[in-house]
C-alpha cells in the first residue's frame, strides 16, 4: 500500500529507547502504512542496530546536528504530509493517523499533538517546576516544544530547505501564522524533560541562543512574556499549588541570576545529557519551549 505518511526520525546516541518507541509506533499499523526514515547522526552507541530492528529504514552519518539529520531523512521521504519526530518521543500509530488528518483540513499546512511529560525520575523541585510551566504554556501551545510536527507539502515549502539553527521545531512554529496551524488533541507526544533543576538551567543556554539564532533569521514569534498574573490565576484556581508556585519563582529567578553572571563570565558552563528532551522549565514565551536539540 501506499504510505499515508513518511516519519523522519532523527536520533543521536538514543539506543535506550528508540527500539520501543518505534515499536509503540508501528504497533497495529497495516504493512507500508508509514514510511519511517531513522537517521542516526554521530553516534557512537548502536542507535542505528537497535533501529534497524524493528524494521524501518535508516539512514547513518558522521556529521553531527539535528538539523542536517532531518534534512538528510527529508530527502529521503517518499510521500506527504510528513512527520517529524524526535527518537525519545513517544508517539502512537492513531496519534500520527490523527496528525495527518489535520493537515489536510483547508487553510492548515502544520500541526502537532499534545504533550504528555513523562516525569518518572524527575526530582521533586524540577517535577513542580515542569508542571507549573506546562499549566502556564497549555493556552498557547502549538508546534515548538513537543517532539513532534507534521507538515503538508504546502507547510513543507514554507520550512525548507531549513537552516542550521538549534532550534528546528522554533522555526517551524514561527514558519505559520496561528491560523495556519493546529494542536490535534486526538494525538498526543510522550516528552521526558529535564530529570534535574541543575540539567534545566544548562540546557537554558541552549533554549536562549536557539532564539537568539531564529531573531536573527527574522523567525521571532509575535507572542508576550508569562507573566505573574498567570501564575496567580492557576494559584488561585487550584490548578498549581502555592507550593509549585513558588518553586516554579525559585528556579526562574535562579535561572536569571546565573544568566547575569554567566554574561560576566563569572559562571562555567558544561553540557549535561541529562538535558535532552523538548525545554518545558521556566520559559519566558511560549516559543521558548523549542527543543534546541
Amino acid at each position: 500500500m501506499r504510505p499515508i505518511a513518511s516519519i523522519v526520525v532523527p536520533a543521536h546516541n538514543e539506543e535506550t529507547v528508540i527500539a520501543a518507541n518505534l515499536r509503540r509506533l508501528l504497533a497495529g499499523t497495516e504493512s507500508g502504512e508509514f514510511d519511517v526514515i531513522v537517521v542516526a547522526n554521530a553516534c557512537s552507541d548502536a542507535t542505528a542496530v537497535a533501529a534497524r530492528t524493528t524494521g524501518v529504514r535508516v539512514i547513518e552519518t558522521g556529521t553531527p546536528g539535528k538539523p542536517n539529520a532531518i534534512r538528510l531523512g527529508d530527502a529521503a521521504c517518499q510521500t506527504f504530509p510528513r512527520v517529524y519526530a524526535d527518537a525519545d518521543v513517544g508517539l502512537t500509530a492513531d496519534g500520527v493517523r490523527a496528525l495527518v488528518a489535520a493537515v489536510g483540513a483547508p487553510g492548515i499546512m502544520a500541526a502537532a499533538p499534545v504533550p504528555q511529560l513523562d516525569l518518572d525520575g524527575v526530582g521533586p523541585i524540577a517535577r513542580r517546576v515542569h508542571r507549573v510551566h506546562d499549566a502556564l504554556v497549555a493556552p498557547g501551545r502549538a508546534l515548538a516544544g513537543v517532539g513532534v510536527y507534521v507538515l503538508n507539502e504546502d507547510g513543507h515549502a514554507r520550512v525548507f530547505p531549513m537552516p542550521d539553527v538549534l532550534s528546528d521545531d522554533g522555526w517551524v512554529h514561527n514558519s505559520f501564522a496561528p491560523q495556519e496551524r493546529v494542536v490535534v488533541p486526538e494525538a498526543v507526544s510522550v516528552v521526558r524533560p529535564a530529570r534535574s533543576v541543575r540539567a534545566h538551567l544548562r540546557r537554558r543556554i541552549r533554549v536562549r541562543k536557539g532564539n537568539e539564532q531564529l531573531a536573527a533569521l527574522g523567525r521571532t514569534a509575535p507572542q508576550g512574556r508569562l507573566g505573574l498574573r498567570a501564575l496567580t490565576t492557576l494559584v488561585t484556581t487550584r490548578k498549581v499549588s502555592p507550593l509549585d508556585a513558588g518553586c516554579y519563582l525559585f528556579v526562574l529567578s535562579l535561572d536569571k541570576s546565573l544568566t547575569r553572571l554567566r554574561g560576566r563570565g563569572a559562571v562555567a558552563w558544561g553540557s549535561d545529557s541529562s538535558s535532552r528532551g523538548p525545554s518545558t522549565v521556566a520559559v519566558d514565551t511560549p516559543a521558548d519551549r523549542g527543543s534546541a536539540g
